[in-house]
């Protein structure tokens, strides 16, 4: 009806509140009028443009790996990376809340699976274990940096020195941190003091840096010459429009040197977490942006969505199959973009919500 409304948005990854910067937005505008609106190609045929591989340097660079290889999404990068790596004689461990997307790259490997409960060292332990007496040649460890559903941090210190004790390589997704967390934003390793010793990390400039779209596998150089030479969506998808790549590139530098942006945003996440506590809610406790508020019941989540949004607060409830049976949720995630205003509103939303269908 053409109705406008303003809400606030606590559900977008916009961590930094980089989206709508306008100096990325100016080089995406710049490339998009220079270079036009996309290669209409892949990377091996007339696909690569020199902002390409400025990305992939760059990329590297950030997040401390030798190389780097860009994908249509992560969830390309995720897909590929296995396959193109592993055989039948090797094996994949997988943390048991893994993103879907690496799921579905175990799925689409021939490597023999084992999953851990999530964030279980012992359990990890034991199917590093069970992978070496079954003989598996290579073992990779495949864990998300930050569990994009709860906002868990993974245990990577661990999972480095059991990977070195069992000499497995690992692999991280760090989509949910890229940017915002650790030193300078450069993600999960850097936080965790594990920098140099993670083998493959994959991660977006979908939220984070920028919030367009386009994935990466940054590694040691060997195992981004063979991603290029043999993972399929890689090699099959459309390299990334000249103008995504261009606004990607800004985004780094600006989140580089953003510590301003990731001080609001640590100030927002204690603010908000603690008001919803002090509240009485079940909040699922953690550091990140990402603060799961728990209703259990799919019914109720969705039902405070819905009241929330009329109180104009945006949020998404989930519930099964996205989060386990009876552990539905609404997601609620901070960004730098948000005022402390925002925070206050979004607070006493909450309570009025519960209040108006007397949860």
């Amino acid at each position: 009806d053409g109705h406008k409304r303003e809400l606030i948005n606590l559900c977008a990854n916009n961590y930094l509140g980089l989206a709508n910067h306008e100096e990325i937005v100016a080089a995406a505008q710049r490339a998009l009028a220079e270079f036009g609106f996309g290669m209409a190609s892949v990377r091996f045929i007339c696909g690569t443009h020199v902002l390409h591989r400025q990305l992939e340097e760059a990329i590297a660079r950030y997040v401390g790996a030798d190389d780097a290889i860009l994908f249509p999404a992560c969830f390309d990068a995720n897909t590929g990376v296995f396959d193109a790596l592993l055989t039948a004689d090797d094996a994949i461990v997988s943390d048991s809340l893994n993103h879907a997307s690496i799921v579905d790259g175990v799925r689409l490997c021939k490597a023999q699976r084992y999953r851990f409960a999530n964030g279980n060292m012992n359990a990890l332990e034991d199917a590093l274990r069970q992978a070496r007496e079954n003989g598996s040649r290579f073992i990779l460890i495949a864990t998300d940096g930050v569990f994009s559903m709860d906002g868990y941090v993974a245990d990577l210190p661990t999972v480095c020195d059991l990977a070195d004790r069992f000499g497995a390589m690992v692999m991280v997704d760090d989509c949910h941190a890229t940017g915002h967390l650790g030193p300078q934003g450069r993600g999960t390793p850097a936080l965790t003091g594990t920098e140099g010793k993670i083998d493959i990390i994959s991660g977006t400039f979908g939220k984070s840096l920028g919030g367009a779209a386009g994935g990466f596998v940054a590694g040691r150089s060997k195992i981004v010459e063979v991603l290029r030479q043999r993972a399929r969506p890689y090699l099959f998808s459309n390299s990334i429009p000249p103008a995504m790549a261009a606004g990607a590139l800004r985004a780094i530098e600006i989140a580089a040197n953003a510590d301003d942006r990731r001080s609001r945003l640590g100030a927002h996440v204690q603010r908000f977490r603690q008001g919803l506590v002090d509240a009485g809610f079940d909040v699922v406790p953690g550091t990140t942006p990402i603060i799961p508020v728990m209703f259990f019941d799919a019914h109720r989540a969705k039902a405070m969505a819905q009241t929330l949004d009329r109180l104009g607060v945006y949020v998404a409830g989930f519930s099964y199959p996205v989060v386990p049976e009876g552990q539905a949720r609404i997601r609620t995630q901070m960004s730098a973009a948000l005022t402390d205003d925002d925070i206050n509103a979004a607070l006493q939303a909450f309570r009025d919500a519960r209040e108006l269908l007397a949860l």
